[in-house]
């Protein structure tokens, strides 16, 4: 692996990569050009890469927006409940053309300090808000991230989060701490994350189409993360992980670790 630096990492026995697809395939891009990466590794990351499904690829998701905030907790409940819960859905819509997956229809909604109250300093609590892969990237698409039509854009996306939160914490925007207050958007996702079009993993539907496994056909590397299986999320992407790292320690090393975890013997 060649760094920025020009320095070198030379792999002994493997290059595990969760970098997603697509900025893979322009890592490899020089390798390719000269011949390197070889036929059946140019196939493979030409299906990887391909969302067209009239051709048989899978699209990408869609992206999100995120609103974080930290709120004065003053005549708030200290616990969650029915009436007040630490996390809740709204849905604008049931019957829109995409149903929940509609842009700007559906937001979910979390007060984690609800339930662990160290999340937050005393009198007060912590907010996210966000739309689960609904937020279309050609909205977004080529916006110069300092101009006023990006700022606005971003406002407009931090209103309509703000009205879910709203439906428990109808004076939340009052509330708000100076200084806590971000929003996210695709091209924070973009930017910052390193996630092509600010998604994260395709749109596979079940039964249809599947995700590959971890073991590529250019001899020593390997693909972990939400475009492999078991798919997207946090925990199917660290399964990911666990899995490529299952497969690359031999089979002693697995029992001697058993033997140091000491599983609980049957009752």
């Amino acid at each position: 692996v060649v760094l920025q630096d020009g320095g070198k990492v030379h792999a002994r026995q493997a290059v595990v990569s969760n970098a997603d697809p697509y900025v893979t395939s322009r890592l490899l891009s020089k390798a390719r050009a000269e011949g390197l990466t070889g036929e059946e590794m140019d196939r493979y990351m030409d299906d990887l890469t391909n969302t067209d499904p009239k051709s048989g690829g899978v699209p990408v998701l869609k992206s999100f927006i995120h609103l974080h905030a930290g709120i004065d907790a003053t005549g708030l409940p200290e616990t969650p409940s029915a009436h007040f819960p630490a996390q809740w859905a709204v849905v604008r819509d049931w019957n829109g053309p995409e149903g929940v997956e509609q842009p700007r229809n559906i937001v979910l909604c979390s007060m984690p300090s609800l339930l662990d109250p160290s999340l937050a300093p005393p009198g007060n609590h912590v907010l996210h808000a966000y739309v689960p892969a609904t937020e279309p990237y050609e909205w977004w698409a080529g916006m110069d991230r300092k101009s006023s039509e990006y700022l606005r854009k971003k406002e407009e996306a931090a209103d309509f989060l703000w009205t879910a939160i709203e439906e428990y914490v109808p004076d939340a925007r009052k509330r708000a701490v100076d200084g806590t207050v971000q929003i996210g958007t695709p091209l924070t996702h973009e930017r910052f994350l390193r996630r092509s079009r600010g998604a994260y993993g395709p749109r596979v539907e079940a039964g249809k189409q599947s995700l590959p496994g971890h073991k590529t056909p250019l001899d020593g590397l390997w693909f972990v993360g939400d475009y492999t299986f078991p798919g997207i999320g946090v925990p199917a992407t660290a399964a990911s992980g666990a899995v490529a790292a299952n497969s690359l320690v031999p089979l002693s090393e697995h029992w001697k670790m058993l033997d140091k975890i000491s599983l609980p013997s049957k009752k």
